[in-house]
């Protein structure tokens, strides 16, 4: 019998996990699996961007509660928006969908601050072992496991939705409106990698237009900063 967090949070709002994927057949089902077997998750919301594998199929076999399907790829904000017209939930799990070992324990160590109120988003930095995930910690938390009060992400306006600015308008929207926010270590969790995706060369390129784009979306969510305080 599957029980929910209410024996340990009384009031414990509802919870939705939102997973927007692209071409993900291979991992997808882990990831609803594990949200699934949650007790702090409500439900569990697959959005399919685009993808041309069975991302959805998979998706839908696994358990997910509502798996969308968009023709056409818009972008992981978009997705992610997408997501939230499917739920009434105020509080928001999102989790990428190339997750490796994603556990009940990863799920409830993110969520915990955000039920406690201690903090309006938590996110979840990945493990990198020993030596790469310390100097993560001072990297820009562009980690797509979070946990949020729904406000956090719905007050981002459509512009900084796309790309990796999605993320880092959700860190200064909590900056801009004094709203705590923090993060907790994933310990033994992974992704499948851009190397194993598109081979050594190809990833090692995507790795670099990667951390460029982060570097583009910190300048323009820094110029937008203005747009997300909220009106008083």
């Amino acid at each position: 019998m599957r029980y929910d967090g209410s024996h340990i949070y009384p009031c414990m709002s509802k919870v939705a996990a939102i997973i927007p994927a692209l071409n993900e057949e291979k991992t997808i089902g882990g990831v609803v699996r594990t949200l699934k077997s949650s007790p702090f998750v409500h439900e569990v919301i697959v959005v399919s961007d685009g993808s041309t594998d069975h991302t959805a199929q998979e998706a839908t076999a696994a358990g997910a509660d509502a798996v969308q399907v968009l023709s056409t790829r818009g972008g992981k904000g978009n997705a992610m928006a997408y997501g939230l017209t499917r739920t009434d939930a105020p509080i928001i799990f999102f989790a990428d969908a190339d997750l490796k070992r994603l556990n009940v324990d990863h799920i409830r160590a993110i969520l915990e601050p955000v039920l406690e109120g201690k903090r309006a988003m938590n996110v979840g930095l990945r493990d990198r072992g020993r030596f790469w995930t310390w100097p993560a910690k001072f990297l820009p938390l562009i980690g797509g496991e979070r946990a949020l009060r729904r406000e956090v992400f719905d007050n981002i306006p459509g512009h900084l939705r796309q790309g990796f600015k999605v993320e880092i308008a959700m860190n200064a929207y909590c900056r801009a409106n004094n709203l705590s926010y923090g993060y907790v270590v994933m310990p033994g969790i992974g992704i499948v990698r851009k190397m194993e995706k598109f081979g050594v060369l190809r990833g090692f390129v995507e790795y670099i237009k990667m951390w460029i784009a982060v570097g583009k979306a910190m300048f323009e969510v820094r110029l937008a900063r203005h747009l997300l305080r909220r009106k008083t």
